[in-house]
């Protein structure tokens, strides 16, 4: 998986007078190990892209490449696996099982896939320990606070070594110490592990965190800006931009 591509991506919802365009011809490329941030106003495609992105939903028009394999291309099957072992979800809400402990949540996409239960506790065991986690290792949900939940889910997007993670508002629920706390990982695993990482959120301070922001704004990219990492101003710098892009 080289790099991600959008060519002319397109999606709207509905027909004739009640069209609705969410996302309006849009051409992006983001390289392998990049961390890149998505960023617009409320109903500007944020979710609408990532979704595209991962294969949760189908273009009206356009493509997305990953690796060069256009997404369209791959059957309900090929999607399926693509999904499972390419790409990595995180959510704002956690969606752990509460009756599955630490260990267990973070093992199931791979227990689902085959992997023999013990394999699949240690591949999660790994993530977890990695990630704070090895005095919580049996822990269910409602044990941990939302920032060690929301450590447990990035564990579990990571557990089946995807080369993409997908990150949907993934401090959008969290405090300021636990959502920077969480930023901090994001880009520790894109940067120490190569993973690549796209994060929608609507915060300057988290998107601060990534190489770089891509800026929406109705359906369309507006904007792009590539982070300074020494400059200490990130987040001013992102505020502003917002700022213009409103007017």
């Amino acid at each position: 998986m080289s790099n991600i591509q959008t060519e002319k991506l397109t999606k709207t919802y509905g027909a004739g007078g009640t069209t609705v365009t969410a996302l309006d011809h849009v051409n992006i490329l983001i390289n392998e190990g990049e961390f890149v941030a998505i960023m617009g106003p409320s109903g500007c495609g944020k979710s609408t892209l990532l979704h595209l992105l991962g294969g949760l939903d189908k273009p009206s028009d356009g493509h997305v490449l990953i690796g060069g394999h256009n997404l369209s291309d791959l059957n309900d099957d090929k999607l399926t696996e693509l999904r499972r072992r390419k790409i990595g979800f995180v959510f704002q809400f956690f969606n752990l099982i509460p009756v599955l402990n630490a260990v267990e949540n973070a093992a199931l996409p791979v227990t689902l896939d085959g992997v023999k239960p013990v394999e699949a506790k240690s591949k999660a065991t790994e993530w977890l320990t990695r990630f704070g986690l090895s005095d919580r290792l049996m822990n269910r949900p409602d044990q941990l606070s939302g920032g060690q939940q929301q450590r447990v889910a990035i564990a579990r997007a990571l557990v089946a070594n995807p080369e993409l993670i997908l990150a949907d508002e993934p401090t959008g629920n969290l405090d300021t110490r636990s959502s920077d706390e969480i930023a901090s990982l994001l880009r520790d695993v894109s940067k120490q592990y190569g993973r690549t990482i796209v994060m929608v959120t609507h915060d300057p301070r988290i998107a601060a965190y990534a190489d770089r922001i891509i800026f929406l704004k109705d359906g369309k990219v507006a904007d792009e800006t590539r982070l300074e990492k020494k400059n200490g101003k990130n987040a001013e710098d992102v505020v502003e931009k917002m700022k213009q892009l409103s007017n």
